[in-house]
């Protein structure tokens, strides 16, 4: 009896040093969110302001006068059909490069994993070696192509070249993610009668749906915020919301009243993704970092 009361005394000592971490690492990464958050506060507050308080004084002054902060700007640019072509585009863009990456890198990586064929592991090295070829390299040449091929300053030539440089990483991410697969659940689908197709479709791509997703958010974010290749690619009809938003900075230095909204409209697309698939996002994250 003396005993257990020893073990429950020494086992409650450190329970209020125990919290008092606990508060200080929340306080802490409470602290550190808000930081990061700062920006993005600052772009929505610059956003409903008008153009006279956005010129008197910075953005944190909206918070003294909070009655003064309007959403005019948001329904100027909703009017802006040069801007809302732009996001358009920019859909047009990223969603079918995103949706084109993940099916052809999900098969490749499954083939790669688990399907024997003459050469693989060479074809596989020169995906790998792909990764390291700057994105630079290949610009002028490719927009040569394009132009002989009637592409250049289109939206498919824009999608052709991020699903061409988007393959490589996605393919290697995706076949190393299938290959953790144990091969005796594909070996037991095989001998009760499942064609590869079969065994692809109902038992790998449900289990691989955590990378899957990470790699959907990445592929969206990267092709959602670019501006290089589509500043070269596009052409004033075909032209994404970032090179939409770099010609107003050239043009009107500031225009506050069209940049701090529109930044902040192709801003919040990609968060709300983020957050509706944050649950695979972070599984897919962590896999395999747990055996």
């Amino acid at each position: 009896m003396t005993t257990h009361s020893a073990v429950e005394r020494r086992s409650s000592v450190p329970r209020p040093a125990g919290r008092l971490r606990s508060g200080l690492l929340q306080a802490l990464l409470a602290v550190i969110g808000l930081v990061w958050l700062m920006p993005a506060l600052g772009l929505f507050l610059s956003s409903v302001r008008s153009e006279e308080d956005n010129a008197s004084g910075g953005w944190w002054t909206a918070l003294a006068e909070p009655g003064r902060l309007t959403f005019g700007s948001y329904t100027a640019l909703l009017r802006d059909s040069g801007m809302i072509d732009a996001f358009w585009n920019t859909v047009l863009i990223s969603v079918p490069t995103t949706v084109a990456v993940v099916v052809i890198a999900s098969l490749a990586g499954y083939a790669f994993a688990w399907l024997e064929f003459p050469g693989r592991d060479w074809v596989f090295v020169v995906v790998v070696g792909m990764l390291v070829v700057p994105v630079q390299i290949g610009l002028l040449p490719v927009a040569k192509m394009f132009g002989a091929l009637g592409l250049f300053g289109s939206v498919p030539g824009v999608v052709l070249f991020h699903v061409a440089y988007g393959l490589p990483f996605a393919i290697f991410l995706l076949r190393n993610y299938f290959a953790e697969i144990p091969r005796e659940m594909l070996e037991a689908a095989r001998m009760d009668g499942c064609g590869e197709w079969r065994i692809f479709s109902r038992l790998v791509l449900p289990l691989g749906r955590p990378a899957l997703a990470s790699l959907g958010i990445f592929q969206f974010l990267w092709v959602w915020n670019d501006m290089l290749v589509a500043l070269i690619f596009a052409d004033s009809g075909s032209q994404p919301l970032t090179v939409a938003l770099q010609s107003q900075m050239r043009q009107f230095g500031s225009n506050i009243e069209v940049l701090a909204p529109g930044a902040f409209l192709s801003l919040i697309v990609p968060v709300a993704l983020f957050f509706a698939f944050q649950r695979h996002f972070v599984q897919g994250v962590m896999a395999g970092s747990v055996k």
